[in-house]
């Protein structure tokens, strides 16, 4: 699960981007470099046998950070929070690089299923996740 959580969430943000014609804001790109971490952190559990253990509650804490991002990210969709009050590109290159790229609202919900953003579902599914690898991994440590 620490492994295929984040792979799928990111694989999905990633996704939408390239097949659904999304622009990721600022805030989006926040929530995927957890996700990243925590599938090296999941892999690392994966080749430092002894380690383990360690290593998964530190990719359960990554894809906690991530969806603690969402839920702020929501919270400035949902005009709860106060989001970036300067300017911001996920573009890379020059100045005409950027100026040309497309401007993209962090306030503003692009895509959204049963009225939830995907700052919204990342915050759920990311959150519920680590919560359950954190049980699982305590659980085990009893036994």
């Amino acid at each position: 699960m620490a492994l295929l959580v984040p792979a799928l969430l990111l694989g999905g943000a990633i996704g939408s981007q390239i097949f659904g014609g999304l622009t990721p804001c600022e805030m989006c790109i926040w929530q995927r470099w957890p996700h990243g971490a925590a599938i090296l952190l999941a892999l690392g559990g994966y080749l430092l046998k002894g380690q383990r253990r360690l290593m998964v509650m530190l990719a359960a804490l990554a894809i906690a950070v991530s969806g603690g991002i969402g839920v702020y990210h929501a919270g400035v969709e949902l005009d709860i929070f106060e989001g970036l009050t300067s300017c911001a590109s996920t573009t890379a290159g020059g100045l005409d690089t950027i100026m040309g790229a497309p401007i993209v609202r962090c306030d503003a919900v692009q895509w959204e299923f049963l009225g939830i953003s995907m700052a919204g579902w990342n915050a759920i599914i990311s959150l519920g996740a680590a919560a359950l690898i954190a049980i699982g991994i305590s659980k085990k440590g009893r036994a």
